[in-house]
């Protein structure tokens, strides 16, 4: 009991010390050791480290899992370690509606099979991004929570010993000076003098230790940055696989959906099989190069209209279009604002260039994804999804 009591007792009078040396620096009283310029730096590079890291790591997860409360329950599960429930993607769930509805409305019906046939992209978009959130999660995420619950809460705890290492360094000298000031005034040699001295000693010795802890932990930074380069190489191939593997998927998709186009419910719309954009321009070359390995051969960009489908005695698709056998008709023309530029693919169709203004109408029979432009004498077909009508 008397030993715990003194224990205590010298652990309140060391604290206390170190609180009063603490005051005395902020309000300028007193004396305060400085680490070097590299230590500093080391410091700095640290907090930087740890600082970016957090903000990573959350964003990230917002990123794999936008639903706070259920990233709360996630995060509640992990703290208990237990093993987060399987759960539906918002893409299955969408799937499981859609061949519900198709079965209610009947499956051989081109509404039903349509139904069926998005519904399976949909389930298959939902498995990829189940399989990128699982892989992201492991091999970029917690990478990132290992360092912050565990490299860096020891960083921490060290730094803290540091700190209070060195503010026991700089009590001592205090103690020092303040023994030899009244040892100059007795003209006499002090025990006190030569205790300070002692105990200064001491503490340098505990600081150059502690000093030397700390910055191999620091320096152990860098390592600690090779490790999350590495990690967010693996992310970013992951996302390339993902975005490349749904590519692939809505293209299958909108084949099926141009095969079956005759299948179709009169006036009902169906893009294009082949009128999916390739990646854009400035898109990064490991992102074009995946997408072009999972899409195989490449894909024609431009819109191609199928023959028109129709009763005997029905209005003949617009094939090809004669600039000079077209007449506009009497009304329902209308003026276009172009939103992309656009190559004519052949002489029936009009090149477009982003923001002009074209009139555009529609014929008897005309494919409903295309109307015919006009731009001074210049006649051709025109995609629809190219431009703004204006009233």
């Amino acid at each position: 009991m008397d030993f715990n009591m003194k224990k205590l007792a010298s652990d309140a009078g060391v604290f206390f010390t170190r609180a009063v040396q603490f005051t005395e620096e902020k309000l300028g009283q007193a004396e305060k050791t400085e680490l070097d310029a590299h230590f500093e730096n080391l410091l700095a590079r640290a907090d930087s480290t740890k600082n970016w890291t957090e903000k990573i790591q959350r964003q990230t997860e917002v990123l794999l899992q936008p639903n706070p409360s259920t990233r709360v329950e996630e995060f509640l599960y992990e703290k208990l370690d237990r093993k987060v429930p399987s759960r539906v993607t918002n893409g299955e769930l969408l799937a499981q509606y859609m061949i519900e509805a198709a079965n209610d409305f009947g499956p051989t019906s081109p509404y039903g099979k349509t139904l069926i046939k998005v519904g399976e992209t949909e389930r298959r978009l939902g498995g990829a991004e189940r399989d990128f959130i699982h892989s992201a999660s492991i091999n970029f995420l917690t990478p990132l929570r290992n360092f912050l619950e565990g490299d860096w809460r020891t960083i921490s705890k060290e730094r803290r010993i540091l700190q209070n290492r060195r503010l026991d360094l700089d009590a001592c000298k205090a103690r020092l000076k303040k023994a030899k000031a009244a040892e100059a005034k007795a003209a006499l040699w002090s025990d006190e003098v030569e205790k300070a001295e002692h105990e200064l000693r001491m503490a340098q010795t505990e600081f150059d230790r502690q000093a030397e802890v700390t910055r191999l932990l620091l320096e152990g930074i860098s390592s600690t940055h090779v490790n999350h380069l590495r990690c967010l190489h693996e992310f970013a191939e992951a996302q390339t696989t993902y975005y490349a593997q749904c590519y692939q998927y809505m293209l299958d998709l909108q084949k099926q959906l141009g095969n079956s186009r005759g299948e179709m419910l009169p006036g009902t719309f169906v893009g294009n099989a082949e009128s999916v954009s390739p990646p854009p321009d400035n898109a990064s070359p490991t992102v074009a190069a995946a997408a072009a390995s999972v899409a195989g051969p490449a894909v024609p960009t431009i819109p191609v209209v199928p023959t028109a489908v129709g009763a005997p005695g029905s209005a003949p698709a617009v094939e090809a279009l004669n600039a000079s056998d077209v007449k506009p008709p009497a009304s329902g023309t209308r003026k276009a604002r172009v939103l992309y530029d656009y190559e004519a693919a052949d002489s029936s169709e009009l090149s477009l260039l982003s923001d002009e203004m074209i009139m555009v109408y529609s014929l008897p029979g005309m494919d409903p994804d295309w109307l015919v432009g006009e731009r001074g004498n210049q006649k051709g077909k025109v995609p629809v999804t190219y431009l703004e009508l204006l009233s």
